[in-house]
């Protein structure tokens, strides 16, 4: 996925990421699975989206990237 496919809100904080306005977190990986937890674990999200987050969540774990 890049960047152009992304919402707009990723895209702006994409933008604010690289201009220095918000902080880079290196650990990024870690960072993406503590907010896929959240969403899957929050019981006023859907069960739909709960779902779509711990399966993402669940492949980042079982993927070789490493932060």
């Amino acid at each position: 996925m890049k960047v152009a496919d992304c919402c707009e809100l990723i895209r702006q904080r994409y933008a604010e990421i690289g201009s220095g306005e918000q902080g880079y977190i290196p650990a990024a990986i870690s960072c993406a699975l503590k907010a896929l937890n959240d969403v899957a674990s929050d019981e006023s999200v859907s069960p739909a989206r709960r779902e779509q987050a711990a399966f993402a969540a669940a492949n980042l774990l079982i993927s070789d990237h490493e932060d």
